[in-house]
């Protein structure tokens, strides 16, 4: 096996798979399509991630709450 130049850390062992009804998939492909995405698993992992990671921000435990940061 050719190692990988990124790394072992970037190699991508496991799949997710999930379905999409005709409309979902439509509505994916206009958008690749329309912004000319060619990767689509790249962009679904780059999509999925950044939506992860911003709930994760958002969600992340403070030491006060909002109501009294906001006095």
């Amino acid at each position: 096996m050719k190692p990988n130049k990124k790394g072992a850390a970037s190699n991508r062992t496991k799949h997710l798979l999930f379905s999409l009804n005709d409309e979902e998939y439509a509505l994916i492909a206009s958008y690749m399509k329309k912004y000319k995405i060619a990767n689509r698993s790249r962009w679904c992992r780059e999509t999925l991630i950044a939506h992860i990671l911003k709930n994760l921000e958002q969600d992340y435990p403070t030491l006060f709450g909002e109501n009294e940061m906001r006095r």
